[in-house]
């Protein structure tokens, strides 16, 4: 196996673990708006969803930025 395999594979095992630490985001986003499930409050589910999501990516061993939003469809002031 040579270097240019090992560094892809290093690669590749890098991304899956960024790509399941997404997925724990997206979870923990998901989980805190569901308990706000028929209550008629979108704005309360969306500012559960974003705390949630700041508190997992605090988690996270990274060094980035991250870039949210749902564009113009409707005014989210905290994405």
């Amino acid at each position: 196996m040579g270097k240019s395999s090992k560094s892809t594979t290093a690669s590749h095992v890098l991304d899956r673990v960024l790509v399941l630490e997404m997925v724990r985001v997206t979870e923990a986003a998901a989980i805190a708006a569901s308990n706000l499930i028929g209550r008629g409050d979108e704005k309360a589910a969306d500012h559960a969803a974003v705390e949630a999501m700041r508190q997992a990516f605090d988690e996270l061993y990274i060094d980035g930025t991250v870039v949210i939003g749902e564009g113009e469809r409707d005014e989210a002031p905290m994405l």
